[in-house]
């Protein structure tokens, strides 16, 4: 059996980016919209090259002030031309790197709007086939956007999260609810081990912003090998 590992990139100057990409197998590279500056992206897309990690753009509302973690009232051709904007940025700066990206990954508010919203799942990978058709989507697995992408021609990942408590509904909780975040390795462990053997997921996350996250990443890795789970880069379903 095998999964990949993935973590969201290129946001802040002080996580522990290199330690990070020594433990995941795929990286989701903020586009600059939420997060990042040119410096901090070009020099997170040379790291993952150097530790054979697969890079993916990480596009998302363009809204710096909140972390592009709040809705945005865009209509879907905003949304479209946003994704396209960031995901084209992206990928030229990684091209001059010889990098070729293979997926995207929506980030926070986004991410969760696509999710379970049919429109915006359409304008994400509207914006995402005028630069390119060839790239895996990955979307929160057992939610409709899953499918609204296969139906669009795309290949797609089914993600789960060690470090996120979900809601009944297979949601992710909101981070404004009490244990929305899972900072303990072990508890993020275990979590990712049952995820994993339950079926169905490609790829697991570990937020970069997540405290500790480093120390989680290495529980994770290390609880899932052991248990002759093979960690390897994002492949589709």
């Amino acid at each position: 059996m095998t999964i990949d590992l993935n973590c969201d990139m290129g946001e802040r100057e002080d996580i522990a980016g290199e330690r990070l990409l020594q433990l995941v197998s795929s990286a989701n590279v903020s586009c600059g919209a939420h997060a990042g500056t040119p410096e901090l992206l070009e020099r997170t897309l040379r790291l993952a090259k150097r530790y054979g990690v697969a890079c993916g753009a990480h596009p998302s509302y363009p809204d710096r002030a909140n972390f592009g973690r709040l809705s945005m009232a865009l209509s879907g051709g905003e949304i479209e031309a946003a994704v396209e904007e960031q995901v084209r940025a992206l990928a030229r700066l990684a091209a001059g790197l010889e990098i070729e990206l293979s997926h995207v990954k929506p980030h926070g508010a986004l991410y969760n709007d696509a999710a379970r919203n049919t429109e915006v799942a359409e304008a994400v990978a509207r914006g995402v086939a005028k630069w390119s058709r060839k790239v895996v989507l990955v979307g929160l697995a057992g939610m409709p956007v899953l499918d609204t992408w296969r139906a669009m021609g795309f290949r797609v990942a089914a993600e789960a999260f060690a470090d996120r408590a979900y809601e009944a509904d297979g949601s992710l909780r909101p981070r404004n609810k009490p244990g929305a975040l899972i900072q303990d390795p072990a508890q993020a462990a275990l979590q990712a081990l049952e995820l994993a053997r339950r079926g169905g997921i490609q790829t697991l996350c570990i937020h970069g912003d997540t405290p500790g996250a480093e120390k989680i990443l290495e529980a994770v890795r290390s609880r899932l090998e052991d248990a002759g789970i093979r960690v390897q880069p994002l492949r589709a379903e």
